[in-house]
């Protein structure tokens, strides 16, 4: 099958998994004919979606019976499986809903790719947003196989600290981060299901009700890490305006007390989230995009 994956999503991979990211992409004609027949049911590919996103390529589909839909390919170091089973658990309450799956391969109802809360004005989508999020948060199922906010935070402070020692400067920011983070997961209030990377670009228009998350990478812990994502959004506005510092205090406030988080809590995981991918984005060459993020930061 001959396409080619938007190279947003080249990009992506190759600075997440090196060469076996070129390898994955090479059988990508191979791995959507396999995903297609596994589906159960005669699917057509209509086109690729772009720019798309950065760890998975999606087409859109239509469906033997003519429904739209969208098939979703990741290479396995982005965890379909586990994004299959947070779909399937949520079962459409705020989620995209999962239609059929194969390996490697999830088929989604069609959302509009090209209408996410990034287009609403910021109160407006920060609104839709506190409104989708909260739907995410129910008890995990049984059995589940989701690492946990401590789990998935404590893979990602050596990074950090090797950033900090390669760079000075950072490290202050860098030890203030941890230093929250140790003290956070000391004593989590909830064990939640998450989305793990929920902020607006990942909040979708729908047809059947009308903004529903993609994208999840699902974790199990406290509301306050999911929200901490979503805090720096529109961060080279924040960035850019006067006002910036007092606008994202008031955001915390605003988010916590809407849903019922604790300020504090939401502070320290806002903080170290930002602190983790400024670092992160530095690591791998995005110097612009880590540099605003470690700014928001320090304003914390």
């Amino acid at each position: 099958m001959g396409f080619e994956p938007p190279q947003r999503l080249v990009r992506a991979l190759g600075e997440s998994y090196g060469d076996d990211a070129a390898e994955w992409l090479a059988r990508i004609g191979a791995l959507t004919e396999e995903a297609l027949s596994s589906t159960g049911q005669k699917v057509t590919v209509d086109r690729v979606a772009t720019p798309g996103g950065r760890s998975s390529l999606v087409l859109l589909v239509t469906c033997s019976d003519g429904t739209p839909a969208a098939l979703k390919l990741a290479p396995s170091g982005a965890a379909p499986e586990l994004e299959r089973a947070a779909l399937a658990h949520w079962n459409g309450w705020g989620a995209v809903r999962l239609l059929a799956s194969g390996p490697g391969a999830l088929l989604l109802e069609r959302l509009h790719p090209e209408m996410s809360l990034r287009s609403l004005p910021e109160a407006k989508a920060l609104l839709e947003a506190a409104g989708t999020v909260r739907r995410l948060w129910v008890e995990p199922p049984a059995g589940h196989g989701f690492e946990t906010v401590a789990e998935r935070t404590g893979r990602r402070t050596e990074p950090m600290r090797a950033c900090a020692a390669a760079e000075p400067s950072l490290a202050p920011l860098v030890s203030a981060a941890l230093a929250a983070r140790e003290e956070l997961v000391a004593h989590s209030p909830e064990s939640l299901l998450l989305h793990g990377n929920f902020r607006q670009s990942k909040v979708l228009a729908g047809e059947r009700v009308p903004w529903l998350t993609v994208g999840p990478e699902p974790l199990v812990g406290e509301r306050a890490y999911d929200l901490a994502r979503l805090v720096r959004d529109r961060v080279e506005d924040l960035i850019a305006s006067p006002g910036g510092p007092a606008t994202a205090r008031r955001r915390i406030k605003k988010l916590a007390d809407s849903l019922d988080v604790d300020r504090e809590r939401l502070h320290g995981w806002t903080l170290f989230r930002a602190v983790e991918s400024g670092t992160r984005a530095l690591a791998v060459g995005r110097h612009q995009e880590g540099e605003l993020t470690l700014e928001f930061a320090g304003w914390l």
